[in-house]
């Protein structure tokens, strides 16, 4: 094999990768394109010397980082101005032409639900990709992005330097494919194809980003070098030219009435799209015009994005069924006439409790509006009672619980009717999935379906006899093998050493969440101190009020507990309370609210980092709110502190405070 035939079957790789990931108009078969990869695996495995950056080979992915590094992005990732209304559109244009000496031309396109990239080329070769971050700095993902099939290594061009903007999604059926696979395997399922494309991009192990048919549209020239650009429509056939999936459909209108129709078109065809998108962008089309208009701190005066608003469909509900929870509460949930919402198939949504069913009046047989909230959670939003006929039925809560028929009680001034049984094996079945999940002990790959399978042939009894399975037992689970047991014994034996908060927290004591548990524990320091723990000692604590201190109490009177911590115990689950050597005083005293979106942290990892530094995360602004840290689409809260003047950051300011 001559090193030119070799280079040759590179280019041959590449030119057939961009007509099937970038044009979708592939000329080989799958069988075929594999043969050439394979053929092209086994020649640098004999010519290791030979592998290049711009290899085909190098999107296959497999390198494992130990974490990110920090990118500063030379020219900010802007975040755009909202709009929610078409008033507000035709706001935006009277502002644009006030600004300019000419009329604006408008260019009009998709606003892609997913993660803003940066994408740099140096003489044409793909060097580095990074997040968004805060816009100003994000993380270095280069490994991860390689992995995007139609982001090309090197482009048609050799231009001394190019920086370029895109979007970083998970097309509809590759979310559909991956969450079928995770609840298969027992794993939790991503919310939604912005969430797992998110997840996917931020893996240390690129194999893992490789695997879930991420995609990518690029939708902006942030640098360039070598070349002039007078327009974004011109910048973007440049793109498309150099080899770079470039956002569909863009169109540009003289005005911006046409530009709003083309808005409302997308609208209209959303659902019918392979990938996910939350509204449409209308961008000035000169450079020179956007220059003029100039930018706010956060966002650019030339552009502004139309947020569609939650789609809504009519539906007859054809039953109201019950689900039995972790903690006995029995909900309600509408099952009715399935409809598309937001690009997914709904047939059910959760009608929350009694009070909830009466306020709305909702009846079996009624015909309702649903929607999703957020694009995420089915809702009934309302009831058409114009359109009864008479048939329709009122719901009544059972007074025995469906799942093992012991006594329903609604305890004074709850809302909640609640299954009185001990055994019930619906309470057990949800308690020991809530004891497994991420924010409690979180043992890896014991999803609902292990756990359900393992309560059904009497493995498990309890959450303690999760540290008493052997690898024998755990291997003969449906679509379990030796290597799955040696993963989840592995999981198991890990979770052994988290923190007493964690243990406390998964119990799934009433009322006491991940926060609380935390308060306790750093109050009482070992479990022993639970059993022992007055109402005086545990309302002494701040926020835990009595209500909080009676459940906890009434938990570990229980009997069988005893059982259940001792065998915690022998098993080698740590009882003890872990102090942070992290932890500081920064936030000492502070009240802090969290809403919105932060840039480079959850809402979780915010919480966590103000909690260590002394301050206490709340879910409401009052009066008696310290702080408020705001990241994008912060909404109700925002607005309430600015009324009530309570100091605002952001993510950014949080972390100045801290280190400061």
């Amino acid at each position: 094999m001559m090193k030119s035939e070799y280079e040759a079957l590179k280019k041959q790789i590449s030119y057939h990768s961009h007509k099937y990931y970038v044009l979708d108009n592939p000329e080989i078969t799958d069988e075929e394109y594999d043969k050439l990869m394979r053929t092209l695996l086994e020649i640098e495995s004999a010519h290791p010397d030979w592998v290049s950056a711009d290899s085909p080979s190098q999107k296959i992915g497999g390198t494992i980082l130990k974490g990110f590094e920090q990118v500063v992005h030379e020219v900010k990732m802007q975040s755009l101005q909202d709009a929610f209304s078409f008033d507000e559109l035709a706001d935006f244009d009277k502002r644009v032409r006030s600004t300019l000496t000419s009329p604006p031309r408008y260019c009009v396109e998709h606003k892609i639900d997913g993660l803003s990239v940066s994408l740099e080329y140096r003489d044409g070769l793909f060097t580095r990709g990074s997040t968004r971050g805060d816009g100003e700095v994000g993380e270095d993902v280069t490994e991860n992005l390689k992995t995007v099939m139609s982001i090309p290594l090197r482009l048609n061009t050799t231009l001394p330097y190019l920086e370029v903007r895109g979007e970083v999604f998970m097309p509809k059926a590759s979310f559909a494919r991956l969450n079928a696979e995770r609840e298969q395997n027992g794993e939790p399922t991503f919310a939604n194809p912005r969430n797992a494309a998110a997840g996917s991009l931020r893996q240390l192990d690129s194999s893992v980003a490789a695997k879930r048919g991420l995609d990518i549209y690029v939708f902006n020239i942030q640098r360039i070098e070598g070349k002039e650009i007078s327009s974004h429509s011109e910048g973007l056939k440049f793109l498309r030219d150099a080899g770079f999936k470039v956002i569909p459909g863009e169109r540009t209108f003289d005005n911006i009435d046409d530009a709003i129709a083309e808005v409302e078109a997308i609208g209209s065809l959303r659902t019918s799209l392979s990938f996910d998108i939350d509204g449409a962008v209308i961008k000035v089309d000169s450079l020179a015009q956007r220059e003029a208009l100039g930018s706010t701190a956060k966002t650019p005066r030339w552009a502004i994005a139309f947020k569609y608003p939650a789609e809504k469909k009519k539906t007859k509900i054809r039953s109201i069924t019950v689900q039995v929870g972790r903690t006995g509460v029995l909900t309600p949930n509408a099952e009715f006439d399935t409809v598309t919402l937001a690009g997914t198939f709904v047939s059910r949504a959760t009608l929350h409790n009694m009070d909830y069913i009466k306020e709305r009046d909702i009846r079996i047989g009624d015909t309702v509006t649903v929607y999703k909230a957020g694009d995420i959670i089915p809702e009934v939003l309302s009831v058409s009672s114009e359109e009864r006929d008479g048939s329709e039925v009122e719901f009544v809560m059972p007074t025995s619980c469906p799942a093992c028929g012991a006594p329903v009680q609604r305890d004074e001034g709850e809302a909640a009717f609640r299954c009185t049984g001990a055994d019930c094996p619906a309470q057990l079945e949800r308690s020991i999935t809530h004891f497994v999940s991420r924010d409690a002990m979180d043992i890896e790959g014991m999803g609902p379906s292990i756990v359900a399978q393992l309560l059904e042939k009497g493995h498990i009894k309890n959450s303690a006899d999760i540290y008493y399975l052997d690898r024998e037992t755990i291997a003969s689970m449906d679509k379990m093998g030796e290597k799955s047991a040696d993963n989840l014994l592995s999981a198991i034996e890990k979770s052994k050493s988290n923190d007493l908060s964690r243990l406390i927290y998964a119990l799934g004591i009433r009322h006491i969440g991940l926060g609380a548990a935390k308060l306790l524990c750093k109050k009482l320091k070992n479990i022993e101190a639970f059993f022992t723990a007055s109402s005086d000692t545990l309302t002494s604590i701040d926020d835990i009020g009595e209500v909080m201190a009676q459940s906890v109490i009434s938990y570990f009177a229980q009997s069988h507990v005893r059982d259940i911590i001792d065998r915690f115990k022998e098993a080698g689950v740590n009882t003890l309370y872990i102090e942070d050597e992290a932890e500081g005083n920064a936030l000492d005293g502070m009240t802090i609210v969290l809403t919105g979106t932060l840039p480079t942290m959850g809402r979780k990892e915010a919480a966590e980092l103000i909690e260590k530094n002394g301050g206490k995360v709340t879910g409401s602004v009052s009066k008696k709110t310290s702080l408020v840290v705001a990241g994008e689409e912060a909404g109700s809260k925002l607005d309430k502190a600015n009324a009530l003047g309570i100091p605002v950051t952001d993510e950014e300011g949080l972390l100045k405070l801290i280190n400061a």
